[in-house]
C-alpha cells in the first residue's frame, strides 16, 4: 500500500500545477493580436460600431429636440390669427421640420399675394372707382408644390447619416465572416505543416477566427436596431409634415381664394 500510495500522492500533487498551466493559457483578448489580419478586421468592426453608436446618439438627441419644438410650433400656429405672428417665432424653433415647411409655404403665399396686389397709383388714390377686394391667391396648387418640395428637403435632413447604419448592419457580418474564413484557412494550414489534428494545435486558430465573427455580430445587431428605430421616427415626422401641409392649404384656401 505504501508503494502504491506514493505515486498516487505524487500525481495528486502534480494535478494543480497542470490546472494552473491550463488556466494561464491566452484568453480571448490575446487572440485579437494573433495576426495582422485579425487586428485589421476587429479594428475596422470596432470603428464601425463606435461610429454607429455616435450617429444613433446624435440623431436621437436631434429627433427629441425636433419633436419638442414641433409640438410648441403647432401650438403657436393653431393659436395665432395671422401667419406673420407664426413667422415671428420660427427663429427660436428652428429644429422643427414644420418650421421649414411653414416658411416655404408662407414665402410662396406672400409672393402670390404681392403679385395680385393693386398697383401703387390705385392703392394711393383717395377716390378709388371701385372698392378693393381682399387679396387672393393666383394658384393654390403652386403653394401645394412648394410645400411638397419643402417636405422632401426636411425629410432628407432627417435621414442624413441614417443610411450609414444600414450599411454597417449589412456589411459588418461579412467583414467578420471574412476574418473567420481567413483564420480557419490558417488553422488548416497549420494542420498540414505539423501533421497534428489535436485540439491544442487547432484550437487557438479557430478561437481567433471566431472572434472576428463575434465582433461582426456585435457591430451589426445594434446598427440594425438603431436603423429601424430612426427610420420609424423619420416616418412619423413625414406623416406629421403631411398633416401640417394639408392644414396650411386649408387655411390658405379658406382665406385667400
Amino acid at each position: 500500500m505504501r508503494t502504491l500510495g506514493n505515486p498516487l500522492v505524487a500525481l495528486l500533487l502534480q494535478a494543480p500545477a497542470g490546472v494552473l498551466s491550463e488556466s494561464s493559457t491566452p484568453g480571448i483578448i490575446s487572440r485579437l493580436t494573433g495576426s495582422w489580419l485579425s487586428i485589421i478586421v476587429v479594428g475596422t468592426l470596432g470603428l464601425l460600431s463606435i461610429w454607429s453608436w455616435g450617429i444613433f446618439l446624435y440623431k436621437w438627441w436631434t429627433f427629441r429636440r425636433a419633436a419638442r419644438q414641433s409640438a410648441q410650433f403647432l401650438e403657436v400656429f393653431r393659436r395665432s390669427n395671422k401667419f406673420s405672428e407664426v413667422q415671428a417665432v420660427c427663429r427660436s424653433l428652428g429644429e422643427s421640420p414644420l418650421v421649414g415647411l411653414f416658411q416655404i409655404g408662407y414665402a410662396e403665399l406672400t409672393a402670390q399675394l404681392r403679385q395680385n396686389a393693386p398697383p401703387p397709383d390705385v392703392a394711393n388714390d383717395p377716390h378709388p372707382r371701385a372698392p378693393a377686394g381682399r387679396p387672393t391667391l393666383k394658384s393654390l396648387p403652386a403653394v401645394d408644390r412648394a410645400l411638397l418640395r419643402a417636405s422632401a428637403v426636411e425629410v432628407n435632413k432627417l435621414e442624413s447619416r441614417v443610411s450609414f447604419l444600414a450599411t454597417t448592419a449589412s456589411m459588418a457580418p461579412f467583414i467578420g465572416l471574412f476574418g473567420t474564413v481567413w483564420g480557419i484557412m490558417g488553422a488548416f494550414e497549420k494542420i498540414g505543416e505539423t501533421g497534428s489534428t489535436s485540439l491544442q494545435a487547432v484550437g487557438p486558430g479557430i478561437a481567433e477566427a471566431l472572434v472576428a465573427t463575434a465582433a461582426g455580430l456585435a457591430a451589426a445587431i445594434p446598427a440594425v436596431v438603431f436603423y429601424n428605430y430612426l427610420s420609424q421616427r423619420v416616418k412619423l415626422f413625414a406623416s406629421e409634415m403631411d398633416d401640417f401641409a394639408m392644414e396650411f392649404l386649408n387655411i390658405a384656401e379658406r382665406n385667400f381664394t
